[in-house]
């Protein structure tokens, strides 16, 4: 699967996907945990186990071998049609692709930063489907602007109760690599890595640019973590200082909030933020204001960010 990326800051891409993504079928760890899960002896000795029980309830000593003979061999025909079918990677990347969608739905961001692209024509993915065949249409023209790549891979899982070990890989020409992974049934493990990848992607990453009151405001994190904490609001403003940057005023606090993590603010409609001159933003202490002075809280955590 190819990738069309266009840099949203400095570390992190925005991704268009190509609509299809290849997932490669992995070591089968269910019936490798089968094969080496027990030593010999232990295998010989739950196959005598089984045989002793047979016996005792009076079964005929030939006929008991082959009857457990037959189930291994049922068991083991059973599992092999299961995994020998095509379309499992059809079906872990619609199940991605649709549990990302929901989730879009659902939180709904002013800019979506995950996203497929299908540049073929209609009538050639019309005719795809009606052969049961997966998009693959790549004109040379299209190769132009795509610089990164993502596939996936899937295995069984080992307890051999259906369930899959799925994991979905994208790899930028700059070197980046972004790697997701999860455990469950096959038709909800991707929601698992769908909810990873939009958290990775669609969270805000510092700097983040917004703009407040027709003015740019470049968000920037505290300097040794994206939100930092402090016992007073001195000494995040000093931190601030440090890389040439301020504390956020109270109206900037509220807007940031409003865009939330996922439209490059910060979630800061709860707890307790630094502002400067040794006050702190309270957003859960409105009455009489949610502004307070350092003296009238003690012994709390107080979050910060810096902006400039």
């Amino acid at each position: 699967m190819l990738l069309n990326i266009t840099s949203r800051a400095d570390h992190l891409p925005e991704l268009s996907l190509w609509p299809t993504i290849p997932f490669i079928r992995g070591q089968d760890l269910c019936q490798y945990q089968d094969a080496y899960g027990q030593s010999r002896a232990q295998q010989a000795q739950e196959f005598s186990r089984e045989l002793g029980a047979l016996l005792q309830g009076g079964a005929d000593p030939k006929q008991s071998v082959e009857l457990l003979e037959t189930v291994d061999k049922l068991i083991q025909q059973g599992r092999r049609q299961a995994t020998s079918g095509f379309g499992m990677d059809m079906l872990l990347e619609s199940s991605f692709k649709a549990a990302l969608d929901r989730i879009y739905d659902e939180v709904h961001p002013k800019t979506r930063h995950i996203s497929f692209f299908n540049p073929a024509p209609l009538n050639e993915l019309v005719r795809e489907l009606r052969n049961q065949k997966r998009q693959g249409y790549l004109d040379a023209s299209l190769l132009k602007g795509l610089n990164a790549v993502a596939w996936g891979s899937y295995s069984y899982s080992p307890g051999c109760k259906g369930e899959v070990v799925a994991a979905l890989h994208f790899e930028t020409d700059k070197g980046q690599t972004f790697n997701f992974q999860a455990r469950g049934l096959p038709e909800s493990v991707m929601h698992t890595i769908a909810s990873q990848a939009f958290q990775q992607f669609q969270k805000t990453h510092f700097p983040s640019m917004v703009t407040y009151r027709g003015q740019k405001l470049q968000l920037l994190g505290s300097p040794g973590a994206p939100i930092g904490e402090v016992s007073a609001p001195r000494k995040a403003e000093h931190a601030c200082q440090s890389i040439q940057a301020r504390l956020p005023t109270p109206g900037e606090y509220v807007f940031l909030s409003e865009l939330g993590d996922w439209n490059g603010g910060i979630n800061a409609a709860k707890g307790l933020w630094a502002l400067s001159k040794e006050r702190i933003w309270a957003p859960e202490m409105p009455h009489p204001s949610p502004v307070r002075t350092a003296d009238e809280i003690h012994g709390a955590d107080i979050r910060y960010v810096c902006v400039r």
